[in-house]
């Protein structure tokens, strides 16, 4: 259970409340919006050590170099995971940040679904080093991603993702509803932000009771399950980096 936060209030609550993975974003600034790095450390400082916090860089970008440099600088706040969304210029994006050196902080790409699924890059995220890969929406008024993606489409890109050495995970105007059928679909996350929020609503206030009612139903990943619930340990994940954009 990957759970979307604006500050370190927030990221304490869905914490406390068991989410396996804390996600740094700014809802009011887009799918993929980017919060202050100041934030971002905040959240991560107040975060126990054994939760991984990842931080978004903004939504996609064609100018690659203004990704990498996006990238070092999130990675600089201590979050444990980058998420970069992939757009027009995503193969020489991919290509690009494969040249960091970005120490034990992980990448992760995040797929636009409504603005088409490009199954080819797959292949290019493992070799580039990336960690993991997630299907996300980026107009949220369109609604959640199981309205917008068949489960057949969704199936696929999970066990492509997978086959390919990667985690995969699955986000996009995600409710408490749509966990049972998602599950069957075997993805190693499952983001929300406006399931967990007052009324849906992706920029109000985390609410401490949608945030219970998604836990509840989403398996708990502790060693009794299988490995395919557990995000790979932070050396499995590494990714094969080897150039500073500066």
């Amino acid at each position: 259970m990957l759970a979307s936060v604006t500050d370190e209030r927030e990221a304490e609550l869905v914490a406390a409340l068991g989410a396996d993975i804390v996600d740094a974003k700014d809802p009011a600034a887009g799918a993929l919006g980017a919060l202050p790095h100041t934030t971002v450390s905040a959240i991560r400082a107040r975060v126990p050590a054994s939760v991984p916090v990842s931080a978004t860089i903004g939504d996609p970008s064609p100018d690659t170099e203004a990704t990498a440099i996006a990238v070092l600088r999130m990675a600089e706040t201590g979050a444990d995971i980058v998420k970069v969304g992939f757009g027009a210029a995503a193969e020489r994006t991919i290509d690009r940040l494969a040249r960091l050196d970005l120490g034990s902080v992980r990448l992760v790409g995040v797929l636009l679904a409504d603005e088409g699924i490009d199954f080819d890059l797959i292949g290019g995220a493992h070799a580039a080093g990336f960690a993991g890969l997630m299907l996300d929406t980026a107009d949220k008024r369109r609604g959640s991603l199981p309205d917008i993606v068949p489960a057949e489409v969704m199936g696929r890109f999970v066990a492509t993702v997978r086959r390919a050495g990667l985690f995969a995970g699955l986000a996009g105007s995600l409710r408490a509803e749509h966990v049972p059928s998602l599950l069957q679909l075997a993805p190693d996350i499952l983001g929300f932000r406006g399931g967990l929020c007052r009324l849906g609503d992706r920029t109000g206030g985390i609410d401490a009771e949608a945030v219970r009612a998604v836990r509840r139903i989403i398996p708990v990943c502790d060693a009794a399950l299988s490995a395919a619930c557990r995000v790979p340990a932070p050396d499995a994940m590494a990714p094969r980096q080897t150039e500073d954009a500066a």
